[in-house]
Parts: C-alpha cells; sequence; structure tokens
C-alpha cells in the first residue's frame, strides 16, 4: 500500500529489511541465560539440589512456625546463617574444582563476539543488511574532507518525461533538480553518497529534486497526490532536503519489489547515515525511500519561518 509523504514517494513497508532488531537482541540474551543456567546445572549438581532442598525445608519451617516468635525466630535465623555459610562453601569448592570448565564456558560465549568487534568493526546480522559498509564509511569520510565535490552531468532531459513517470509520478516532470539551490553542505555529503554507490557499489544515482518553492508545495499539497506538508513544512523549502533515485537502463528505479533497485536504497540510506544526515526509510510512519535531509538544520529553519510569518502578521 503506498502512502503519501513529503516527496511522494512513501511507501507503507509492513515488513522491512531483515526484520526489527529487539527481537533479535531478546533472542540473543535468552541464548546466552541459558548457556549460563545449563552450565550452571551440570557443574553444580549437587548446589543445585542442596539449594532445592534447603527452600523446600525452609518453606515446611515458615508453614510450621508461622505463628510462633521469640526464641524460634532466632533460633531459625541462626540456621538460615549457618545455611547459607554452608551453600557458599559449597559453591566456592566447586567453583575451585571445576575453574576450568568456566573459563572454557565464559571463552565460548565473549570470543566471537570480542573477533567481530576487534576484526569487522562493523556488524552485519544475516538477512539484516546485505553489506558490509564500514570500508564505505572511511571513503565517504575521505570524499567530505577532500576536494570539493562537483555534481554530476544531468541525465537527458527525457529521463524525467517518459509516459510511465507521467503516469506514475507527474510532479517529477517539473521538479527543480538545480544543484546550486541546495544547502551546500547538504550537497557535498548527497555528492559523497553518489560517488560512492557509483565507484563501490555500481548504482548510477540522480537527483529527482532539490529545492522546492512554497507555492509548488501548496500546489502539491492541494493535488492530494504527492505530500501531506504544507508551504514552509519541508526540508525541501530550505534547500535542506532532497529526493534521488538510481538510474538503470535510462529509466529511473523505484520498484521496492525488485531486489536490485531495494537494495540501492538501503544502501542509499546507510551511507545518509554515515554522512550525517536522515534517510526517509528510516521513518516509522510512512517510508520515503528516496528522501534525505538535515533535520535538525531544517527544523530549525521552520521555527525561524514561523517566527517571521507571525511577525509579519
Amino acid at each position: 500500500m503506498r502512502i503519501l509523504s513529503e516527496s511522494g514517494w512513501g511507501v507503507n513497508q509492513i515488513a522491512c529489511q531483515g526484520g526489527p532488531v529487539l527481537p533479535i537482541v531478546v533472542a540473543a540474551i535468552a541464548v546466552v541465560l541459558l548457556v549460563a543456567g545449563v552450565c550452571w546445572v551440570l557443574l553444580f549438581p549437587e548446589t543445585v539440589e542442596s539449594l532445592r532442598q534447603a527452600i523446600a525445608k525452609r518453606l515446611g519451617g515458615f508453614r510450621r512456625r508461622a505463628g510462633q516468635v521469640g526464641d524460634r525466630v532466632g533460633h531459625g535465623a541462626t540456621r538460615v546463617r549457618s545455611g547459607v555459610r554452608e551453600e557458599v562453601g559449597a559453591v566456592h569448592g566447586a567453583l575451585r574444582r571445576h575453574w576450568l570448565i568456566l573459563v572454557v564456558a565464559a571463552a565460548l560465549l565473549l570470543i566471537p563476539p570480542i573477533v567481530i568487534f576487534v576484526t569487522r568493526q562493523t556488524v552485519v546480522l544475516e538477512d539484516f543488511r546485505g553489506d558490509d559498509l564500514a570500508e564505505s564509511s572511511s571513503m565517504v569520510a575521505q570524499l567530505l574532507r577532500g576536494e570539493r565535490l562537483t555534481p554530476p552531468p544531468p541525465p537527458p532531459p527525457e529521463v524525467f518525461t517518459t509516459a510511465e513517470v507521467r503516469r506514475l509520478r507527474p510532479e517529477i516532470v517539473t521538479a527543480d533538480r538545480k544543484w546550486g539551490q541546495i544547502d551546500p553542505d547538504l550537497q557535498q555529503r548527497v555528492l559523497a553518497i553518489y560517488e560512492v554507490m557509483r565507484r563501490q557499489y555500481g548504482y548510477e544515482m540522480v537527483l529527482i529534486e532539490g529545492y522546492r518553492s512554497p507555492q509548488r508545495q501548496a500546489e502539491l499539497m492541494a493535488g492530494g497526490k504527492a505530500t501531506r506538508a504544507g508551504a514552509w513544512q519541508s526540508c525541501h523549502q530550505y534547500g535542506l532536503g532532497v529526493d534521488s533515485a538510481p538510474i538503470r537502463d535510462g529509466k529511473l528505479q523505484w520498484d521496492m519489489e525488485d531486489p536490485w533497485t531495494r537494495r540501492g536504497y538501503f544502501l542509499y540510506g546507510e551511507l545518509a547515515e554515515q554522512a550525517g544526515l536522515d534517510w526517509g526509510g528510516n521513518w516509522r510512519s510512512i517510508k520515503d525511500y528516496v528522501h534525505v535531509e538535515m533535520t535538525d538544520r531544517c527544523r530549525a529553519a521552520r521555527v525561524a519561518k514561523r517566527e517571521e510569518l507571525s511577525r509579519q502578521g
């Protein structure tokens, strides 16, 4: 089901790529606890049995002597302390006898995550993210620290005026694609993403829309087909939001059912995060895969604009 978004490319995706992270974390914790419990039972069976008997004995004693006070209470406390000392001694002895097994068990649990952290820097979960972007992160940083990047040559104008575009995305036909209208900082970050996408992954990215005037924003909202944001509510009005898409065989690609296209957008989103941008594909209520923005600066710009309009009456 498609849902309207700021850029008009939002998709409500019920099953996100690879599923949520929380169940994976909960499952990992459960496995660790299960392994620890099994090791305890195997290593200290006599302690477990003693503990069970002690608990049963205490519960029975509490039921029989629930109404007794005074000396019986003091005597019972002494017995509890004695029992605790005995249990602590038994545990200490068991640890001394089985220390080697405990070390091996701890190593089995700790060595794999340590090795991953030291050697990979970036943990990639199976079926969650298909690419290790550790090298990409370094490349994005190098590009942003280096010389000023220049926009790529624009594709032929007919790319944005095909029959398919006019039928499915008519707002693209009249969109502003001038790089000079985009905030210089955002421009460099997006160009660095484009460069990594091209060099490392073979995706050619195209600017779909950059700056959007408040008049155009209001028209798109009134049309009800491209956005739910009114004039001055979109980051596009401040040059702090852009829409991009991969191009293949001379055609813009936005079909998220296509594996190549889907992979491209998720790579685009990962690189956007590495470049300090917010990606519309991470939004909760809608998924706007083409959109990246500088959210904090955009929020400040919106506040300033509201104050300005309020002063003007």
